[in-house]
């Protein structure tokens, strides 16, 4: 399998969860430090690792990451679209070629991670893509009009390919899954105009969390799956009332995204470059974040749990029929 976006963050939680089962695993990134450091980690919980430095706003060196995998470990089976970046501002104040780079990586960064994972997976009819998505995927917030609008365009061209699969009839299987606020390091290193350190919008989660979500969703054919109770409020409500959110959001979505400490304006970001740093998982909010999720529980157990209803109400039906009949 590969994973983009790995040195790092949920990336990386990705690349451990699948190593625990004993994946082979591709890890493609920026930073080949952090990568190498991924792929310690991945060897020592069971799996094996290959550092792929790429970066995927270059379809070449997407494509060549996946010829790379191929000959290394054979047929890629799974390829995890997770990369991202974002920029924290307001959209007045952003630059053509800021909105432009995010764009590439987070929104084109998953077609060209799709395209090299289907040039591979269609022929041989069979594989999975999982796209990395999110509650902005739904519901856009203020401040990330950029990474808003990718997310978005991630669920529209995919839904786009899945009529294409279907009309093909193909075995290969693309899913999406659906995330709230995470506790990574993004929230260091992204680029920010706002006054005070941005911070993901409460309750956070543990990208841990995340991470076992979508090894799940590798064994199942879900066609989208949403990862905590926020995430299943966010998409269900902008359905419902968007125009109450774009108000509230409006209201609320400035101070929900900054904690209450000072902005560093000369602080590196990693728009245009890696970041220096060893960073791994877990972002500065631990103390506020979430290590489970009752809602991901639900989804995972979703057919047990009505067999088990059905049972009861078939059980309560024929109690009440030989009530009756006495």
């Amino acid at each position: 399998m590969v994973i983009t976006g790995a040195s790092a963050g949920l990336g990386r939680a990705i690349a451990h969860a699948f190593a625990r089962e004993g994946a082979n695993i591709g890890l493609v990134a920026r930073n080949q430090e952090r990568l190498e450091a991924a792929r310690g980690e991945v060897e020592r919980l069971g799996g094996k690792g290959l550092v792929l430095p790429a970066d995927v706003a270059d379809p070449q060196q997407v494509e060549q990451a996946a010829a790379r995998m191929e000959e290394e470990f054979g047929p890629i089976e799974v390829w995890v679209n997770n990369a991202m970046t974002s920029v924290f501002s307001p959209f007045d104040q952003m630059t053509p070629e800021e909105f432009r780079r995010v764009t590439e990586v987070t929104y084109l960064g998953a077609v060209h991670g799709t395209m090299a994972a289907l040039k591979r997976m269609l022929p041989r009819d069979r594989g999975m893509v999982i796209q990395v998505g999110s509650a902005l995927s739904e519901r856009s917030i203020p401040l990330q009009s950029a990474y808003c609008g990718a997310k978005h365009g991630m669920r529209g061209f995919t839904d786009s390919i899945r009529c294409e699969l279907i009309h093909n009839e193909s075995r290969v299987h693309l899913t999406m899954v659906q995330l709230p606020a995470m506790n990574t390091p993004q929230f260091a290193w992204v680029k920010s105009r706002l006054p005070n350190k941005p911070q993901p919008v409460p309750p956070i989660f543990q990208p841990e969390v995340a991470a076992d979500a979508i090894v799940w969703a590798s064994h199942h054919r879900r066609r989208e799956i949403y990862v905590g109770m926020p995430t299943v409020k966010a998409m269900w409500g902008n359905k419902l009332v968007a125009g109450f959110a774009d108000w509230y959001l409006g209201r609320t979505g400035y101070k929900s995204q900054q904690t209450g400490e000072p902005e560093d304006p000369q602080r590196p970001s990693n728009l245009w470059e890696s970041v220096p740093g060893p960073f791994a998982t877990h972002g500065s909010f631990d103390d506020r974040s979430k290590w489970n999720s009752p809602q991901v529980w639900l989804v995972k157990n979703k057919w047990a749990l009505l067999t088990v209803a059905a049972g009861l109400a078939a059980g309560a039906t024929l109690g009440a029929k030989a009530r009756r009949g006495g």
